[in-house]
């Protein structure tokens, strides 16, 4: 896959020639049809083209700070054998060459520390957009800013190619036999590929070619899931009625949505995990099988869903208590508070994994532990949030730039769920953490992810 990609770069690339105006200072520009826009890899274009990259490996080496540079030596012969031993691939070309150079040199290379802002214009590829016509649309190097412009009419265009290929409406039953991973599209002599999804469209389902496999994987879930509740509508419906607990509930959500989005979570969240394990289904038999397996199951599993969000929504109450008592302490407020938005936005009960989310209750017990403490030994909880805050700021920081790139590397979420642990181990001990946890590990493991 990656050398389909990287040959399909080199052919949408184009150098400027010596008497082309800007010369061939202006690096490659790469001549996406809208159509395609949204299946560019942005990672994957971090590389360029083989006749640049040498050039730019350099570059980025030589924006690391001083004392990390001069530890690799001369950098010309740094890039040449980086580019000679690191094939090409999905993955931001800084963090390729941090593990190279962890590998390599035993050398750290912190997640910030690259300056790519700093690197001449020409070693990002120019992203040139045209229309099915050849007209040119729009240029630029930014490729987020240009999907933001964009995006929304490549998948208007992607749709428009793709709907005679896959396009049903109004599905009910799975009767559209076995359900295909890529799909080849063709619009005159190009070929595109397309990633069938179910599509929830509230009283039936809609298949349909989807031009991203992440937004495809994101759209099929839900989709997939609504047929699940369609073929099972009587059990649907109990459920949307005998909710455990809902009343309460709501009125404790109510700081965060409202009581008809709470059902609604509850719900999914139960077929989530009756109907939805890996693998998904991709045939009527094993859909139907699956519909079998969850029938006797989703009442119970939803109670014990109703359960574990009560307990959380408690604690969350009980913890807002706390924090408008502890005014005075502004800084631990402020970081408690963005600890809660992270854990508990609108959707937390349907977005966060069940196995997850049964660690929430303890959570946020800590943080109210950790306010308890806090009037008696303030430079304490300073102390320890100074040894918490580097590890958390890499961390956001990796998970931005991961967003940015539209890649998502499941390990960042394995460290976003042990900051948390960190958290308890930190300031409530006594809650104990079901695996060991500390600054140290925690900084041992950043380190080991950034170089596999």
């Amino acid at each position: 896959m990656i050398a389909r990609l990287g040959r399909a770069i080199e052919n949408l690339c184009e150098r400027p020639g010596p008497n082309d105006p800007g010369g061939p200072r202006d690096g490659v520009t790469m001549t996406v049809p809208i159509v395609a826009l949204n299946q560019v890899s942005a990672a994957r274009c971090d590389w360029l083209v083989p006749g640049l990259l040498k050039e730019k490996v350099q570059c980025l080496a030589k924006s690391l700070p001083q004392k990390l540079r001069h530890r690799l030596g001369p950098l010309p012969e740094f890039a040449k054998k980086f580019v000679a031993a690191t094939p090409p691939a999905d993955v931001p070309l800084d963090d390729a060459i941090a593990r190279y150079v962890r590998n390599e040199l035993n050398i750290v290379v912190p997640a910030d520390a690259f300056r790519p802002e700093t690197l001449p214009e020409h070693l990002s590829i120019n992203f040139r957009v045209v229309d099915e016509h050849g007209r040119q649309l729009a240029m630029g190097r930014n490729l987020v800013a240009l999907r933001t412009d964009l995006g929304e009419r490549a998948v208007e265009q992607f749709s428009a190619i793709a709907k005679p290929a896959a396009a049903r409406r109004g599905i009910t039953a799975w009767d559209f036999g076995e359900l295909q991973e890529i799909m080849e599209v063709r619009q005159g002599n190009q070929t595109f590929v397309g990633y069938p999804a179910l599509i929830d469209r509230g009283a039936a389902v809609d298949l349909e070619l989807l031009d991203s496999p992440e937004t495809a994987a994101v759209e099929h879930h839900k989709g997939l899931r609504r047929l699940f509740m369609l073929q099972l509508r009587e059990q649907t419906r109990y459920l949307e009625k005998n909710l455990p607990g809902l009343r309460d509930m709501a009125l404790r959500f109510a700081a965060i949505g409202d009581a008809g989005d709470l059902k609604d979570q509850l719900v999914a969240a139960a077929f989530d995990r009756a109907c939805m394990g890996d693998p998904l289904p991709h045939t009527a038999a094993e859909f139907a099988q699956r519909c079998e397996e969850a029938r006797t199951r989703l009442v119970l599993i939803a109670q014990e869903i109703a359960r574990l969000v009560g307990a959380i929504l408690t604690e969350h109450q009980a913890l807002a208590k706390k924090l408008q008592a502890a005014k005075a302490f502004s800084e631990v407020v402020r970081d408690i508070e963005a600890q809660l938005a992270r854990l508990l936005p609108k959707d937390f009960v349907l977005a966060t994994p069940y196995e997850r989310l049964q660690h929430f209750p303890r959570y946020l017990k800590a943080a109210g532990l950790r306010l308890d403490k806090l009037r008696g030994d303030p430079v304490r909880d300073a102390r320890l949030q100074a040894e918490y805050t580097p590890l958390e700021q890499a961390w956001l920081r990796e998970d931005v730039k991961q967003r940015r790139l539209g890649t998502r590397d499941p390990q960042l979420d394995q460290v976003r769920w042990l900051l948390e642990e960190l958290r308890v181990q930190l300031f409530a001990q006594e809650l104990r953490t079901p695996v060991p946890v500390s600054a140290k590990r925690l900084q041992k493991l950043w380190q080991t992810l950034r170089r596999s």
